[in-house]
């Protein structure tokens, strides 16, 4: 300190040093001093004559001070001042007071001149870099501050270094998560700089996230309401944004479009806005036809255009452009917004044409922004952006270029006259003393023709009424007629782009033109005058419409044929001559600057002449009409038979197109269709399985309620369940039983009879054994009795074995018999063995009889045994019967489950009060027994399973 007093403060006798002087000592001071202190006061005294002696400074001190940057880093405070010296001496932004007006220049050079010492070793900037990663405040902050100015006097060199720096934008990225706004404020400004004209920085820079964080910025700052933040960083953004497609492709997919919709929330009243608000939704604006921009690739534009319309952006810019209240500059930048969201986009253009003005009665936007452009009391560029507006409504909108020439039709036009059609507009503004409404009607009107040939067909039939008492006259004659009649150069430059248009690859309209017999002499007298420079602009067009007539005519007038219209030419103008004057179009500056963008943007009204749809056509057109020119008539011939040749073949190709659609809608019909079927078949799939869940549900829940339910009321409906299942009626099965019971009692009858003829036989087989010898004529016929006897025992043999072949059937039948009943019943027993019983003394006569009716009772046993096969043959056409009615009461049964619902959602809450209970019974001490439950629960298991057991 007592060295800065000796040399700034302290009185001293000796002469006053210099502030050369002063500076080249305290840069000595900076150099030599070993002590921090005395370092830190030389810097701070540098830093205060650094504005005053600014190129002293930087000359002798810049050295010293990127030393102390490098080797006093440990000391924040010395690193502020030298930060804050090196700012002073590089930047320009030095008070008005203290800049003279004819050292401007010299000053920008300076700046320049120290900028490039610096950045001269790229260590420099590397170390600034690291620098301004510090979080120390009076570090931090004149350190961007630096790097700003370093970027405004040498952009492009800073920006390289920073670009191969490692880490280098990503470093400065974190300014904008800086708390301090103060930081992260001159963090945005710094990132502007660095942004300029370097596609390379700005996708880094974008691909770090700062899309998020300015957006965050700008709504914590209260979006358009905000202050110059808000500026700052909308200009950030269409740094970022204008003419780099990776970012704005990044931009959109990221889905912050949606995010700008709030900008644009405009509250009703909308009196004495601030001028930041005005700067800042200007800027807004323009940020949204960034995105949009025609000079953007059509994909990037309409995908673009295709989210604002799904998030409500493109109805939240009709709401201001309806509103009232709203600043001029405002309403016509938002009028050109609107224009490039909605063109070339079918959905937007449609949604623009359905929009309403909110007037009494509701009027069309369409009609109210075409008011505004015939109305010369309008601003000139309100008007202008309305003309912009219309031409992007009607560009490749058919429909719409339909809609507005149908409102000039003889059909739909409102007699009445109580509402104005945008028809009647153009039409009023077409004909009007304003020279400037003419040229805009007829680029408008234009616009609607362009490139559809059906509706230049159709205006040929408008008809105007031009005064009471005359008859009325087509628009095409009112045309010509207002350009023979001298007016302004402006409204002719108008209607002969109209008409060059209209008459543009329409031979029918080409007709109708040449139809007037004026015409022609007209064009041709204008092309060949000598006129001054202003008329040369109409002579070229004078020239261009000729040529239009004589390339699209179909030589349908005999006396405007082709080959004639070249001889006039030839004969009053001269062919060279033609083409010069042709050829002034495209010569002219006017003509150029159209050409450039499809925005009509004028410094003045003199010098809207030209569309930029229209030069498109000229360059079109031109080389054809001047090789027309110059062709025989045999070449015309040719070339007519090229023409329509290639009709034909574009007819061809017309209708395999329109089959191909066809073919295409039906594809995506069907695709449509399977996608449907598809997705039902999925559903009932789905269904299908719930429901097969669900029946098993209802079985388990079934099988519950059976184990639950008492003993007897489960076999009483089981029994009940079975019978009905098995299809079989009480009455069949007692009648069934009847016949096998009188069956078993002849058989057992049957049985009793044999057993007492074996008796009778072997009394007489042992009453022979004990007789002696007898007489002679008593052996003989006891011997014969003995043959008779053995046949007698065959028979019975016989009979046996067919009572056995019976017993063995009527036991098969009675087995399928217990099949039908579903019961287990048992066959009765066979007799016992034949007992032996005593033998009588019966003669053979009453024997052989016995044996007879026993023959007879068996030969009626064996039509019994084939009756009852019968009777079972048509018990099985029964059981076949029955099947079928098992078959409906199984659907019956179906049916009555869902009754069954109802019980287990009963029993469910019973269960539910009973655990309730229990437990308030446990809870006052009172023992329950589970056990019973558990008895309980067997034993309704045993009782299902006998019950099935009887079943089966």
């Amino acid at each position: 300190m007592n060295f800065l007093r000796g040399v700034m403060g302290g009185p001293s006798a000796g002469p006053q040093p210099s502030g050369a002087d002063t500076i080249q000592k305290l840069c000595d001071r900076v150099a030599s001093s070993t002590l921090l202190d005395d370092r830190r006061d030389a810097v701070r005294a540098l830093k205060s004559l650094s504005k005053k002696y600014r190129l002293e400074v930087g000359i002798q001190a810049m050295e010293h001070l990127i030393h102390v940057l490098q080797t006093d880093r440990s000391d924040s405070e010395i690193i502020g001042y030298a930060l804050d010296t090196l700012y002073n001496v590089i930047s320009n932004d030095l008070e008005e007071e203290e800049q003279e007006e004819n050292s401007a220049k010299q000053v920008d050079d300076l700046g320049s001149q120290f900028t490039e010492i610096f950045i001269k070793q790229q260590e420099n900037v590397t170390l600034l870099l690291t620098l301004v990663e510090e979080f120390d405040f009076h570090v931090r902050w004149p350190g961007v501050k630096l790097l700003t100015s370093l970027l405004k006097q040498q952009g492009p060199q800073v920006q390289q270094i920073i670009l191969v720096s490692p880490m280098g934008v990503s470093r400065l990225m974190d300014l904008l998560a800086d708390s301090r706004e103060v930081i992260r404020n001159d963090g945005v400004l710094l990132l502007q700089q660095l942004t300029k004209s370097n596609a390379a920085i700005q996708k880094i820079v974008a691909f770090e996230n700062a899309f998020e964080r300015l957006l965050d910025i700008i709504t914590e700052e209260g979006n358009s309401d905000g202050g110059i933040v808000v500026e700052d960083c909308l200009l950030l953004l269409q740094n970022l944004l204008k003419n780099n497609n990776s970012n704005q492709n990044f931009f959109k997919e990221g889905s912050y479009i949606q995010r700008m919709k709030p900008w644009f929330e405009v509250g009703d009243d909308n009196c004495g806005w601030s001028a930041q608000k005005v700067t800042n939704l200007h800027l807004m604006l323009q940020l949204v036809r960034v995105l949009v921009s025609p000079t953007n690739p059509p994909g990037a534009t309409s995908s673009c255009q295709k989210a604002m319309f799904h998030c409500g952006l493109l109805q939240q810019l009709c709401t201001i452009l309806m509103a009232t209240g709203v600043p001029a500059d405002i309403l016509t930048e938002t009028i050109n917004t609107v224009s490039e969201v909605i063109r070339g986009c079918q959905t937007n253009q449609d949604y623009f044409a359905s929009v309403n003005a909110p007037s009494n009665p509701p009027r069309p936007a369409i009609v109210v922004l075409l008011m505004s452009m015939v109305n010369e009391r309008q601003p000139f560029v309100l008007r202008c952006a309305v003309l912009y507006c219309f031409q992007c409504f009607l560009y490749k909108n058919q429909k719409g270029q339909g809609e507005i020439v149908s409102t000039l039709l003889p059909s739909t036009i409102d007699a009445t006259g109580n509402s104005v059609s945008a028809g009647q507009l153009l039409c009023g503004g077409l004909f009007s003393t304003d020279s400037l409404s003419n040229w805009c009607a007829a680029v408008a009107l234009a616009h609607a023709l362009q490139e559809n040939a059906t509706l230049k067909e159709q205006l040929l039939r408008v008809q105007l009424a031009t005064s009471i008492g005359n008859p009325p006259v087509s628009l095409l004659q009112q045309c010509t007629n207002i350009l023979s009649q001298g007016s302004k150069v402006q409204t002719r430059v108008g209607l002969l782009m109209l008409l060059c248009t209209w008459l543009s690859n329409c031979s029918i309209a080409v007709t109708h033109f040449l139809h007037n017999p004026a015409n022609v002499p007209f064009l041709t007298g204008q092309i060949a005058e000598n006129l001054g420079e202003e008329e040369q602009l109409v002579q070229g067009l004078c020239a261009l419409l000729l040529g239009i007539s004589i390339y699209y005519n179909d030589n349908s007038l005999e006396n405007y044929r082709k080959e004639k219209l070249k001889q006039l030419i030839e004969k009053r103008i001269g062919r060279e001559n033609f083409i010069e004057k042709l050829g002034f179009i495209s010569k002219h500056e006017l003509y150029s600057r159209a050409a450039q963008k499809p925005q009509p943007s004028f410094s003045s009204p003199d010098h809207m002449m030209f569309d930029h749809e229209f030069t498109k056509l000229v360059k079109e057109l031109e080389g054809v009409i001047s090789k027309a020119i110059y062709k025989s008539s045999e070449e015309d011939k040719k070339e007519e038979e090229v023409k329509k040749t290639l009709e034909q073949h574009d007819n061809i190709v017309t209708h395999y197109k329109k089959v191909i659609r066809e073919q295409d809608q039906e594809l995506e019909e069907l695709k449509q269709r399977i996608n449907t079927l598809t997705s039902q078949n999925e559903q009932l799939q789905a269904t299908v399985t719930q429901q097969v869940s669900q029946i098993q549900q209802h079985k388990d829940q079934y099988n519950l309620l059976k184990v639950q339910l008492g003993k007897d009321t489960q076999h009483h409906n089981s029994h009940g369940d079975t019978f009905q299942m098995n299809g079989i009626q009480t009455e069949e099965v007692s009648k069934l039983k009847e016949e096998l019971e009188e069956w078993k009692n002849k058989h057992e009858l049957l049985q009793g009879q044999l057993k007492e003829k074996d008796s009778v036989i072997e009394k007489m087989n042992s009453s022979q054994l004990e007789m002696g010898t007898i007489e002679q004529s008593s052996q003989t016929s006891k011997f014969g009795g003995l043959e008779h006897n053995n046949e007698l025992q065959k028979e019975l043999e016989m009979l046996r074995s067919q009572i056995q072949l019976q017993s063995t059937e009527i036991s098969k039948l009675q087995m399928e018999n217990q099949k039908l009943q579903a019961m287990n019943t048992t066959a009765d027993p066979m007799l016992g063995d034949r007992g032996a019983t005593a033998a009588s003394s019966e003669l053979e006569g009453q024997l052989e009889q016995e044996i007879k009716e026993l023959k007879s009772q068996v030969k009626a046993l064996s039509e019994e045994k084939e009756s009852l096969k019968q009777h079972l043959d048509s018990s099985s056409s029964t059981v076949a019967i029955l099947q079928d009615e098992k078959s409906k009461l199984q659907r019956e049964v179906a049916e009555s489950k869902k009754e069954q619902d109802d019980l287990l959602v009963l029993l469910a809450d019973q269960d539910q009060k009973i655990s309730a209970l229990k437990m308030k019974l446990k809870d006052l001490g009172v023992p329950v027994e589970d056990e019973d439950d558990t008895e309980s629960g067997d034993q309704g298991d045993e009782d299902e399973d006998g019950d099935e057991e009887e079943q089966d």
